[in-house]
């Protein structure tokens, strides 16, 4: 082999190897979540909640793969990817959210905001203990998917203060239970 064939073949296997180490490394944070093109189609909706206080409906969608393995009592799987996607209530000339047939809200189209909760094995890493979700992550984004940069703390604490012993998982701990 010549030397520059060598040598390049050395800087390609490095730049592979630096890229696995880069993929690897875990950094707290929002930017570790992505939300998937498709899964307004791919994912299961479980819950639709109605939210009087913020005139909102919340749809919770969980990835299918994750709710296949998770069990009854059990933690939730690693990659089990929660999307809680809001809605306007449609409001009548009082202000008030306007109700169907069955007294739930009706929703305007399209989204308001999407919010993101992932499970990866070891995340979580390096968060104080006072507002640690497990191995949970959050993020928020635009009514159209594209990634929102607030804050995420407020998920956080949401989460830790009603649910920890529920995998820090609001109504998908509860579905599973109650599907079986």
């Amino acid at each position: 082999m010549s030397w520059t064939r060598y040598l390049l073949a050395a800087a390609v296997a490095g730049a592979i190897g630096a890229a696995a180490v880069a993929q690897t490394h875990y950094m707290p944070g929002p930017q570790n979540i992505d939300l998937p093109a498709d899964w307004q189609q791919r994912f299961i909706r479980y819950a639709t909640v109605d939210n009087a206080a913020r005139k909102i409906i919340r749809n919770l969608y969980v990835n299918p793969d994750a709710l296949a393995a998770a069990r009854p009592g059990q933690p939730l799987p690693y990659g089990t990817l929660i999307v809680m996607a809001d809605q306007r209530a449609r409001l009548g000339a009082d202000g008030n959210p306007l109700l169907d047939q069955s007294g739930r809200f009706i929703p305007e189209p399209g989204w308001i905001a999407i919010a993101a909760q992932e499970k990866r094995q070891g995340w979580g890493e390096g968060y104080a203990a006072n507002i640690r979700n497990g191995e949970w992550e959050y993020a928020r984004f635009n009514g159209d998917g594209s990634r929102n940069n607030a804050p995420v703390e407020a998920c956080f604490t949401c989460h830790l203060g009603t649910r920890a012993q529920q995998d820090f998982a609001f109504n998908l701990w509860d579905y599973v239970r109650d599907r079986r």
